[in-house]
C-alpha cells in the first residue's frame, strides 16, 4: 500500500481550500532501469474528493503527471471540523483513501 496522502483543508469566508500531496511513483512505462529493462507503467488514473458524501472534485490523470503529484483546489461550503475525503485508483488497481478535517 502507498504512503498516506498529506491533506490540508482550510475554510475561509465560506470557501474551502484543499491541498493534497500524493505519494505515488507515477511511472510512464517508457523509462528503463540500470540494466536496460523497461520499468512497468504505474500511475494514478482516477481521483475523487468528497465532502459530506458529495463529490467536489473528480479527475482523470495519466502517466504525464510527475512523481508524488500535488493538487490544490477550492470549493464553496465546508465548515471547520467537517471531513474532506480524497481517493485515488491507479492503472494496476491499487487504491488509497485518506481524509482531513477542515480547519
Amino acid at each position: 500500500m502507498a504512503d498516506p496522502m498529506r491533506i490540508r483543508a482550510n475554510n475561509k469566508d465560506g470557501v474551502t481550500e484543499v491541498r493534497v500531496l500524493m505519494s505515488h511513483p507515477m511511472e510512464t512505462g517508457l523509462r528503463k532501469d540500470a540494466s536496460g529493462a523497461v520499468i512497468p507503467a504505474k500511475f494514478i488514473t482516477d481521483l475523487e474528493a468528497t465532502h459530506n458524501g458529495k463529490t467536489v472534485l473528480k479527475g482523470l490523470l495519466s502517466g504525464a503527471v510527475s512523481q508524488n503529484p500535488f493538487l490544490s483546489f477550492k470549493f464553496k461550503g465546508g465548515a471547520k471540523g467537517e471531513k474532506v475525503v480524497v481517493k485515488w485508483v491507479d492503472n494496476k488497481g491499487d487504491t488509497r483513501t485518506d481524509e482531513a478535517t477542515i480547519a
